[in-house]
């Protein structure tokens, strides 16, 4: 059996690192009507890969989860559906 490798913390891409960068300058500039600076976007980025990365990739991972389990009760009905009448 393979052993998996357990995530420790989930990493953004520089290139998802920038886009996520520009959101929050353009979001504190729409909504707050303030320029934010370079280190606290960096401070925000790193809290929401800290903080908030692994929440939505558990609920992901929950989600993940339903959508096999309900694949596979799909699967044993389909299954039992291709049974011959024995009359």
């Amino acid at each position: 059996m393979r052993k998996r490798n357990s995530l420790s913390q989930i990493k953004l891409s520089d290139a998802q690192r920038e886009k996520l960068n520009e959101e929050i300058r353009a979001f504190y500039l729409d909504e707050r009507g303030e320029e934010i600076g370079m280190i606290e976007q960096i401070q925000l980025v790193e809290l929401f890969e800290e903080k908030l990365a692994p929440v939505i990739y558990n609920r992901a991972l929950d989600d993940a989860r339903r959508w096999h389990a309900q694949a596979m009760e799909n699967l044993e009905s389909d299954y039992y559906a291709l049974y011959k009448n024995l009359t």
